[in-house]
């Protein structure tokens, strides 16, 4: 296949920041060849022939990445593009997506450096720590006087090491020859916008929808594209929060968001089968997201609702319904009047300049409405209350 490229963003806490272009020289396919294990005996060498002749996709970049951070983008953006479009899982220390890592170092304004290969590595972290430690490793050996050999090597993870597998061969060195039994491969246009139609909405394109239609922060718009199991689980339970409520998609995207990515994660993270749990389905999810939206409960008090329903013989409805918030301002003024009655020097403190106690207000009245608070109408007769 042709030439292509692909845009990496640098940071993915940042997502709004640095980019980069990367560029595909070509995609060919090979079939996997049998190995040799010479560490499983003591004596002898075993043959491994179990993946032989399976097809392989090689996918073959330009020399454009100037750093590990650079070579790390590059392999992520490809294994979420794979992974999205079905290609292969992208699970690398399982072997169904590796990296041969080509590293040069040269001086400025020089030419590219003779290369090394280091093959089959298994993780991003693993191909940033290959091209930092073998550009160091380069770097000594000229700054000592010597020249750097085109060779393979292998990465030794417990070490942090690349060391010496055998001579690099150059490309005549493969014995290249035409195959008389295969005849030629010829892809019409048809056929090629037949292939782009078939495509799923990819990463980039799936980001920037979620920014521009739904309204979402760039970041938040990353952190759910991420991954294909993580863009699935929103887009579905967006859809279900939006039949059950009535609202619009960019009403609630948010909502769902913060939920998936931050208040559920949570949770679950807690728990020991986390995201597995048989009771972690869209419908729980989707009560306890419109509850919360709709002010019925507090975000922290889904938060409680959700983890005691996964952990206990807890009937979601009716803990929702024995945990609504109350608008009562009657009720709400006189617990501010009482704390702070109780805090007269905070309160003092807090009108000669300490803003930041406010929070312990807010925090206060909430603990004695036992969580059970509208934090609005907490917040305005708070403020209410101490500015006069």
């Amino acid at each position: 296949m042709g030439e292509g490229a692909i845009e990496v963003i640098l940071d993915e806490k940042d997502p709004e920041g640095s980019t980069k272009t990367i560029g595909i020289e070509r995609i060919h396919v090979e079939q996997d060849a049998g190995k040799l294990m010479h560490d499983q005996h003591p004596t002898m060498s075993y043959v491994d022939l179990n993946r032989s002749g399976v097809a392989l996709m090689e996918i073959v970049s330009r020399p454009d990445m100037r750093s590990p951070q650079e070579a790390g983008a590059y392999v992520a953006k490809l294994r979420q593009i794979l992974r999205y479009v079905g290609s292969c899982d992208g699970n690398m220390d399982q072997g169904s997506m590796r990296a041969d890592v080509n590293v040069s170092v040269r001086r400025p304004g020089e030419p590219f450096g003779t290369r090394t290969e280091t093959k089959n590595v298994n993780s991003v972290r693993f191909v940033m720590a290959v091209v930092e430690q073998e550009a160091r490793r380069q770097v000594g050996v000229i700054e000592d006087g010597g020249t750097v050999v085109q060779e393979t090597r292998l990465y030794d993870p417990d070490k942090n090491e690349t060391r010496s597998m055998r001579s690099k061969e150059d490309a005549h060195d493969y014995r290249y020859f035409p195959d008389p039994d295969l005849l030629p491969l010829e892809l019409d246009d048809a056929f090629l916008e037949e292939c782009r139609a078939s495509l799923p909405e990819l990463p980039d394109a799936k980001r920037h929808r979620y920014e521009t239609a739904l309204g979402l922060s760039a970041y938040d718009a990353a952190q759910l594209t991420l991954e294909v199991e993580t863009y699935q689980q929103f887009e579905e339970m967006l859809d279900a929060v939006v039949k059950a409520s009535g609202k619009g998609e960019r009403d609630l995207a948010k909502r769902v968001a913060n939920w998936l990515l931050s208040e559920r994660a949570g949770v679950l993270k807690a728990i020991p089968e986390g995201a597995t749990h048989p009771k972690n389905t869209v419908e729980a999810n989707t009560a306890l997201i419109i509850a919360a939206s709709e002010g019925t409960i507090s975000g922290g008090k889904a938060k409680e609702i959700f983890a005691a329903y996964l952990t206990g013989d807890v009937d979601l409805a009716a803990e929702i319904d024995a945990n609504k918030q109350t608008s009562d301002t009657g009720a709400i003024e006189a617990a501010i009047a009482k704390i702070l009655a109780d805090n007269a020097d905070k309160v003092a403190e807090y009108k000669g300049g300490k803003e930041a106690l406010f929070g312990f207000f807010v925090g206060q009245s909430m603990k004695a409405m036992q969580g059970k608070a509208n934090p609005q109408v907490v917040n305005e007769l708070l403020r209410k209350t101490l500015a006069n």
